[in-house]
């Protein structure tokens, strides 16, 4: 499934907005109400409750930051035991130190300290200092460290004189050596002491004015803000033990910025930061230690925020093979500037608790590098060891995560990067690939920034995604773990040093005239406020594996300015096996742009190996890489068949402080047509590829042939991405690639099936060379008994030759229906097309009986009201393959019948038989107007306009409305009141109908509010047909009924008016209602029944009878349709396992799961910032309150009611 991206951005992210306002479901973005309560109201209470001699204690002595002072022997014994590898690294950077004190001490002059970008001092303090508060017997260390801070704390300021306008250096200063005065303070003497207290309280004040004017001080999620931010908070814990509430105003500051921090953190669901992994690090540092320091001294509890629970996948899944060197994304060196190690073991002993955490730690420090590119910096390689020492849990047995050994696929939905072969030794079978195309400053920044939806939030004013790269649609290939393709790393902004695609000539070229590549490029850092610049997306179309196969794709088009008048950038990535992977560029333009060229750049920043020309089969050029007579290998050409000679080229750039050197090679291609194709082929040296041709070149899609090992592969890729029937009329189904090989069909997203060989089909039972021997034969055998006839009869000889005439043409005729028939060759198309249609429809049918869906797919949503549905709205809005209704709305309504549909739940089940016979055929008109003419119905919908008269009538078109309140409203009031809801509800029609402009292929999805449908099924499938698709959505009874009961006040029980609505279904005939009407009865709900004529019932035990008996009923209904058109969905899969159930769905559906569609329901049910209608926020544990809440007796009732059925569904007893 597509996302809609292109052409109408902000449009449709405002409409994703608003659906989020719906009555349905409610996303949390109310205004962050900034902390303001006193944060040393937690000290004080923690201190009211300690002894009169741990009082004494606790106010008398450092350290406090991280430990007390009675935990020092337990750190100094773990030094020797469970904890003696950390030691051992601590010692070894003291006495690394130790050995060089003229690079390690700061300068005994300021001016020398001041004269570059000095944080290496501050980094290594506090490891120093640790070192010598578990080994006091070290005096050489001990008055290294005293040397060490005396030059410091002499300095008139800590700040860098080329960088005027960077706290940062100040921010590790002060970091550093507060963190050492904590560590150290009971071995300084009181000069020492006082020194360096006010050398603090100094640098804490003036970091606090900092804070105030620059941007670093309003910048969220940015690493500056992070450092700066913890420096001034370990500032203010140290100072403030002495200073007392003078420090507090620091305090507040800081956690009010980094309470919104963590706040925004919680949208990212995947764990990642837009920095990349090197930044990524240096920001999770302060992220880690701040979640550590507020819950310590301020009991602020950050523990549950998603972010951290993802976070580990931000290290794990961006590793190559051989665990030292990580994706490139954005300003990077090789790997981290800081850790991670010691966020992953914090990781480990707070969140995960699983020692995934541990051994990837573990494996990290085992490979470190100990010469080369990818040594960690000086100023930064021991930074975190003191923190590595403290969280590291040795009880906690390190282990690698699930299904490790394998290489794996791995989306970063909210960062828009997908990765394959992530976090595996470094072998000759293990590949990684990276493919990056997302929205700037990820996706949940850049929708905060368009939805602006906190008061707090000043637009990208409140951002910095200056680190970020013009890298949409970018990629890398590292067969084998060496690295063929790759990132530029840290440098100017520039996008050929990003392995995408540039234009020519562009009219608003800027920095590489005449070409220009993507918004935002040219400077040192990335432009991100200006024209255009804020806008700029990429999108994950869509990232499958199968088997040692990955496809993704993406499109950038929104990464590229208007004024080149693009309207597709789409690249298509498919790994074929670990030695090979496929690229194509679908480039679209308008009729009327000004580009003509187009030019592709493929980096590689090992100095070692380098770039040379290479012709495949002198027949298309490209460039190899020798590898120590190992060969990696890449070509290229475009749908014409040309393949230009590529500029192979050296460079230098500036990044950091120092210069970078890139190879990169450069291929050009013309744009003399609104349509490019590009397709380049990069593989390994343990393949061989012999050939490699495009054999379709369609409108919408494209086929290649690549012969691989000599097996020969058939690619199919659809590129009009966006259109669901063109993608199930090019492919068979609703995905974006296939391949057949070998047997076998691969389609991605789906699955890989085996195929029947052609041969099997069309099977000859005589060689065809027998069948002309005997042809020959018969020709020679008729004519000699017409000779025989001649002498027998005396025949005239030119009679004879007109007889012999016939009979040889009618025999050639004969042979050539026979030859044509079992053609296959380019001549008999049409035949063989016709009858590849008749085998193809066999074929439909074959996979229908299999369980496949091969036609497009109609989505009905049911299930008993507050059961939670609504959530699947998740999957469907904001996509250009699916529209979203919820029936009913006030222009939406149920038509009425003989048979009135009850807005709760009715008993009466809807047969085949009824559609046959001719019941309801209003209800069959409106479904069938509506799902077969979508686009027509929502036209002929008549919108009112705000005048009084159409107003009152509208407020009666709606029924079971909420009560009117006992508080008269004036007329004004009414009005008012009606004219919103009116106009919202009309709003809600029309963006239904631009959906459809922009999207008119888009599939219905309906949602059915009222649980009458879960019984009704079997009556849409014989209006339908074989294109339903019913999702039906069951929930624990228990969860069910505390949600009825207990999650609102007023309850949900009484909103509803569940007894009169229960009361009213058994009125008329034998107490069966108006289903003996037509004989629909569900004989499950004669328990409720019973139990409503009970005296003694109760809400729970009539609720426990309403479960049973509308589940069974449906299982029971629905049980008789095809797998291929029916599922249950259990709520709580859907919220405790996202991405499982809603992979099941799509494939269900015959569709991949997109990425954004994966954001979107992970936003929803792990976040804890979405809110469902009467049910209040959604995460694993809220669904599962009723076991704190709800009374034991209520559970053992609805228990004992439900057994068999929630035993049937896998519900388990709670009580027994």
């Amino acid at each position: 499934m597509a996302l809609m991206f292109t052409g109408h951005t902000l449009f449709l992210a405002l409409m994703m907005f608003a659906v989020f306002t719906f009555e349905e479901s409610v996303s949390n973005y109310s205004d962050w109400v900034t902390f303001i309560e006193n944060v040393d109201q937690y000290e004080k209470q923690q201190l009211e409750g300690l002894s009169a001699e741990q009082k004494l204690k606790k106010t008398a002595l450092h350290p406090s930051l991280y430990f007390d002072a009675e935990d020092v022997q337990a750190l100094r014994q773990k030094a020797h035991t469970s904890h003696s590898h950390l030691f051992r690294a601590i010692r070894s950077a003291v006495t690394v130190m130790l050995s060089n004190p003229l690079y390690y001490l700061p300068p005994p002059k300021h001016v020398d300290f001041a004269a570059k970008w000095n944080e290496i001092y501050g980094n290594n303090l506090p490891p120093l200092a640790f070192y010598c508060l578990l080994c006091p017997e070290d005096k050489a260390a001990f008055d290294f460290a005293l040397e060490y801070m005396d030059r410091m704390a002499g300095y008139k300021n800590w700040l860098v004189e080329n960088a005027p306008g960077d706290e940062v250096p100040l921010g590790h200063s002060l970091t550093g050596f507060a963190t050492a005065f904590d560590f150290l303070y009971n071995s300084l003497e009181n000069e020492r002491r006082q020194k360096y207290l006010e050398k603090i309280w100094s640098v804490s004040k003036e970091m606090y004015e900092y804070s105030k004017v620059r941007s670093w001080g309003k910048q969220l999620l940015h690493n500056h803000q992070a450092t700066n931010m913890l420096a001034l908070l370990i500032g203010a814990l140290v100072a403030g033990v002495d200073k007392g509430s003078q420090a507090n105003i620091w305090k507040h500051t800081v956690v009010d910025v980094m309470e919104k921090t963590m706040f925004l953190l919680n949208h990212i669901v995947d764990g990642s930061l837009d920095e990349g992994v090197a930044y990524g690090s240096y920001t999770a540092k302060s992220v880690t230690q701040y979640v550590f320091l507020a819950q310590r001294h301020f009991g602020i509890n950050n523990l549950e925020n998603n972010w951290l629970k993802m976070h580990f996948w931000f290290y794990y899944a961006t590793l190559l093979p051989g665990f030292q060197r990580t994706v490139g994304i954005a300003d990077s060196n090789y790997n981290w500037f800081y850790g991670p190690e010691s966020q992953l073991v914090f990781l480990d002993k707070f969140i995960m608790k699983n020692g995934a955490g541990n051994w990837l730690a573990q494996q990290i420090r085992k490979h470190r590098p100990k010469d080369g590119p990818m040594v960690p910096s000086t100023a930064q390689r021991w930074s975190t060891l003191h923190t590595e020492f403290i969280w590291y849990a040795a009880e906690i047995t390190p282990q690698p995560p699930p299904d490790y050994g394998t290489a794996k696929m791995h989306v970063f939905p909210n960062w828009g990067v997908v990765t394959y072969g992530a976090g595996l030794p470094n072998s000759q079978t293990n590949t990684f690939v990276s493919f990056k195309s997302g929205k700037l400053g990820g996706r949940a920044v850049y929708d905060v920034v368009h939805f602006q939806p906190y008061a707090w939030i000043d637009g990208w004013r409140s951002f910095n995604p200056g680190h970020e790269h013009p890298d949409q649609n970018s990629f890398t290939f590292a067969p084998n773990g060496q690295v063929f393709v790759s990132e530029a790393l840290y440098g100017p902004k520039l996008s050929h040093l990003n392995n995408v695609l540039v234009f020519a000539p562009s009219p608003t070229s800027q920095c590489n005239q005449p070409w220009e590549g993507q918004l935002g490029e040219c400077a040192q850092w990335l432009k991100w406020i200006g024209d255009e610049v804020g806008d700029s997306t990429g999108e994950i179309i869509t990232a499958s594996q199968a088997g040692d196969m990955m496809f993704v794709s993406g499109e950038a088009v929104s990464a590229y300015t208007l004024a080149m008048k693009l309207k597709s950038v789409y690249r298509v990535l498919l790994l074929l096996n670990s030695q090979t992977l496929l690229v194509v560029d679908h480039i679209e333009k308008e009729e009327d742009s000004p580009v003509n060229s187009v030019s592709a750049f493929f980096h590689n920043l090992d100095i070692d190996f380098k770039y040379i020309p290479y012709k495949f089969k002198n027949k298309y050029n490209g460039a190899m890489m020798d590898v120590w007579d190992a060969h990696y290998k890449m070509f290229w050409f475009d749908h014409h068949g040309s393949s230009p000679v590529a500029r192979i080229q050296e460079a230098e750039q500036a990044a950091e402080f120092k210069k970078r050197w890139t190879q990169f090679v450069n291929v050009t291609f013309p744009m003399k047509n609104t349509l490019t194709r590009i397709v380049y082929l990069f593989y390994g040296p343990y393949v061989n590829v012999s050939n490699c041709r495009l054999i379709d070149n369609a409108k919408s899609g494209f086929q290649i042939s690549l012969s691989v090992n000599n097996t020969e592969n058939t690619i199919a890729i659809v590129t009009d991405y966006q259109n669901l029937k063109t993608r199930f009329d090019y492919l068979g189904f609703g995905g974006f690639a296939k391949v057949v090989h070998e047997n076998k069909v691969t389609k991605f997203g789906l699955g890989t099936e085996s195929v029947e060989k052609q041969t099997k089909n069309n099977r000859v039972v005589f060689p065809f060379g027998f069948k002309v021997n005997i042809i020959a034969g018969l020709i020679l055998g008729v004519s000699l008994v017409i000779l025989a006839f001649q002498w027998r009869f005396y025949i005239s000889f030119g009679k004879m030759l007109r007889w012999i005439l016939i009979l040889v043409v009618t025999l050639w005729l004969i042979e050539l229906v026979d030859v044509w028939s079992m053609c296959t060759q380019p001549i008999c198309a049409k035949w063989s097309s016709d009858m590849t249609r008749l085998e193809h429809d066999k074929g439909n049918k074959a996979k229908q009986l299999e369980g496949n869906p091969v036609v497009l797919p109609d989505v009905i949503i049911t299930s008993l009201p507050a059961s939670g549905a609504e959530i699947l709205k998740q999957l469907f809005f904001n996509s250009s393959d699916f529209l979203y209704i919820r029936i009913p709305t006030p222009y939406l309504e149920i038509p009425e019948t003989e048979f009135e549909i009850d807005s709760f739940v009715d008993p009466c089940e809807w047969k085949v038989s009824d559609v046959q016979n001719g019941h309801f055929r209003l209800i069959q008109g409106w479904l069938q107007s509506l799902v077969r003419g979508t686009k027509l119905h929502l036209q002929n919908i008549h919108l009112y306009e705000a005048s009084r008269s159409k107003i009152a009538q509208h407020s009666t078109i709606s029924k079971d409305k909420k009560k009117r309140s006992k508080k008269r409203e004036s007329l004004s009031e009414q009005r008012s009141r009606a004219r919103g809801s009116q106009d919202k509800d009309a709003e809600y029609i029309r963006e239904l109908r631009r959906h459809l402009v922009y999207y008119p292929n888009a599939r219905l999805v309906l949602s059915l509010s009222s649980g009458s449908w879960t019984l009704k099924l079997p009556f849409f499938q014989e209006i339908l047909g074989s294109s339903m698709r019913a999702l039906y959505v069951v929930r624990d009874p228990r969860a069910w009924i505390y949600s009825m009961l207990y999650k609102n006040k007023p309850s949900l029980y009484s909103l509803k008016n569940v007894p009169q609505h229960l009361a009213a279904m058994f009125k008329g005939e034998n107490g069966k209602g108006k289903c003996s009407l037509n004989e629909g009865y569900s004989f499950e709900y004669e328990s409720l029944r019973k139990e409503l004529s009970n005296s003694n019932s109760n809400a729970v035990s009539v609720l426990s009878y309403l479960w049973l008996a509308n589940t069974a009923a449906a299982l029971r209904i629905n049980g008789g349709l095809l797998p291929t058109n029916y599922q249950l969905v259990k709520f709580e899969d859907i919220v405790s396992f996202p991405q499982k159930t809603a992979e099941t769905i799509f494939a269900f559906l015959g569709i991949p799961l997109p990425p954004a569609s994966l954001n979107q329901i992970l936003f929803a049910t792990s976040t804890s910032l979405f809110y469902l209608p009467y049910e209040g926020e959604i995460s694993p544990s809220s669904i599962h309150a009723w076991k704190q809440n709800m009374p034991n007796e209520e559970i053992r009732r609805i228990e004992d009611i439900c057994c068999s059925l929630m035993d049937h569904l896998g519900y388990p007893k709670f009580i027994e």
